[in-house]
This record gives C-alpha cells, structure tokens and sequence, in this order.
C-alpha cells in the first residue's frame, strides 16, 4: 500500500512539475514574437498615447496572460464600444497557443521601466486618494497588486489609460462578458466612482505612485 501511494504520489508530482514547466514562459521566444506588439506599445513596452496603446513594461506576467487570453476568447476586445480593444484583439489572436502567451507575458514582465509615466490628465490627487481607499483593499497602498487577490499592478499606467478603463467597467464594456469574473469584481469598484471627476481624481493619485 505504500508503494502504491508512493508511486502515485511520484506520478502527481511529475506532472504537476510538467505542468508547471510548460506555464512557464520563454522570455527570448516572447521576444521574437514581440516584433507586432512593437508597432503600438513601443520597442521598450512603455506605451504611446498617440496610438492608444498602454504602457506594459514590467506587468506582472499571470495578468498579462489573462488579459490575452481574454482578447483571444473574445471576453476583451469584442464589444462594438471598445474601439481599442478590438484593435488589440487581432494582435492577440497572433499568439498561436497558451505557450505562445506564456512566452509574451515572459518577455514584456522581463522589460525594465524606464520612467515614470507622464500626467495629462487633468484631477485632484489629494480627493483621489479619498476615493482610492476602496482600491487599495486589492491593488495595493501603493498600487503593486495583489496575485492572491487577481489584482494586476496599477503603478506605472498612465493616467489616460486608467480613466479609460474605469469608463469601461462603469459602461459594462467591461466586467459583464460570461467568463469575465475578475471583470465583473472590478466593475462595482469603478461605479463607486460618481463621475468623471472623481475618476479623474482617482487616476491622478495613482499616477503619484512611483
């Protein structure tokens, strides 16, 4: 009977180390097929307003992977009023298989933040960080993000970026596709936020992180 367990034991460890060896990402293949995410997000990852494309250098890569994945499911980028996202969505769907995104996320994780982001948003970070009390619960005091609670990091996005999104949740462009239940967590966070204002506040203090 030992043997037995021994032996299945052995088994579940084997695979669960094949399992793991497979999620992990190839940050030098990630960087091969970085080449058309380059275009938008810049040969440093860091974003340009101008083409609408954020800022991802440094992301964590489980959030990476999620989001792609979403784009490549349809949960992201489908939806006729996120314009944005369904440009991202087809540069997703270039990612063969869940190693291709694993690769990805390896690679733009592995890229170094050069510099802060610049402010062009217009609030004041003094009423956001008021309001951003609610966020820190998941995000972070100082928005590093939370794995354990599917929190992706918020210091270094750009303000115009995040005032974006939290437009989306409100609108339910994002937060109600069926399979989004990180999403639809986030969304009733965002329509705590009264209005533009506030979001704008909200994305100001955040851009204080460093």
């Amino acid at each position: 009977m030992k043997i037995i367990f021994a032996v299945g034991l052995t088994l579940i460890l084997g695979i669960g180390l094949a399992l793991n060896a497979y999620a992990a990402g190839d940050a030098t293949k990630g960087k091969a097929a970085y080449a058309v995410c380059a275009a938008c997000h810049g040969a440093n990852g860091m974003g340009n307003k101008a083409l609408n494309a954020p800022r991802i250098a440094g992301q964590e890569p489980w959030y990476l992977e999620r989001q792609l994945n979403n784009y490549k499911k349809g949960i992201r980028g489908a939806n006729p009023k996120d314009s944005y996202g369904m440009q991202m969505r087809p540069m997703a769907l270039t990612l063969a298989n869940d190693q291709a995104v694993s690769d990805m996320a390896a690679y733009v994780s592995s890229m170094p933040a050069s510099k802060p982001s610049e402010s062009t948003v217009k609030g004041d970070a003094k009423a956001g960080k008021a309001s951003y009390m609610i966020c820190q619960t998941c995000h972070g005091p100082t928005g590093g993000g939370n794995k354990a609670l599917n929190s992706p990091r918020l210091t270094g996005l750009q303000d115009w970026y995040i005032v974006r999104q939290l437009k989306n949740f409100k609108a339910g462009i994002r937060g109600t596709k069926s399979g989004d239940v990180f999403g639809m967590q986030m969304r009733p966070m965002a329509m705590t936020l009264a209005n533009d204002e506030a979001i704008n506040n909200v994305a100001a203090y955040i851009a204080t992180f460093k």
